[in-house]
Order: C-alpha cells, then sequence, then structure tokens
C-alpha cells in the first residue's frame, strides 16, 4: 500500500511537471534568465519530489517544492522535527540544488 502511495505521488509530480511546461509554453519566468534555466528548475523540483515520493519517513504530498536558479525552497507541514530534517537532506542530495531554504513547519498532529 505505501509503495503504491509512493509511485503515486512520484506520478503526479511528473503530472504537475508536465502540465506545469504546458501551461506556460515554457515561458520565463520571474528572475529566470532564459527557458532552459526554466526548464532546469522545474527538472530539480521534480527530482526533489520524486525523491521525497520514495521516501518513506517523508510525507511528499504534504511538502511543496520550489526552485529558482538552483536554489530549492521547501514549505509545507512535516510532522516531526525527524521529518523536516531528512525532507532537507534528500533535497540536499539532488546534485544540481545549489542552495536550500527548509521553511517546513513542524505541526504535531492532534490526538
Amino acid at each position: 500500500m505505501k509503495n503504491s502511495l509512493h509511485a503515486r505521488s512520484a506520478q503526479l509530480a511528473l503530472l504537475v511537471l508536465v502540465a506545469a511546461l504546458s501551461a506556460t509554453g515554457c515561458a520565463v519566468t520571474r528572475d529566470q534568465s532564459t527557458v532552459g534555466q526554466y526548464v532546469d528548475d522545474a527538472t530539480i523540483s521534480t527530482r526533489v519530489k520524486a525523491r521525497f515520493a520514495e521516501d518513506p519517513g517523508v510525507e511528499a504530498l504534504r511538502i511543496q517544492v520550489e526552485t529558482l536558479k538552483g536554489t530549492v525552497q521547501l514549505a509545507g507541514f512535516a510532522t516531526s522535527q525527524a521529518e523536516k530534517d531528512k525532507a532537507g537532506q534528500i533535497a540536499r542530495s539532488v546534485p544540481e540544488v545549489r542552495e536550500l531554504r527548509n521553511n517546513i513547519i513542524v505541526r504535531v498532529p492532534a490526538k
């Protein structure tokens, strides 16, 4: 069940990337100097999300990933400091990531 969820998360991340590229027509957005930079940033975000989906210690659907010029920003909610830290480690492990801003908020679920 968990592997199926992670596979669906990876498929969802890929679908989101394809939709984003189709909707924008690969347009250059704020502060990106070229279409190539935009595509590179989208690729980095997708790789980070895919690695999140593969790791059982990170809930991929609760964490948003944005990339601008190789700087990855993580946002969303984690259920523990360990999950937040693990997400940061995973993002840093992607070779193209130049800098990481881990803005994930730790929020323990109510019992």
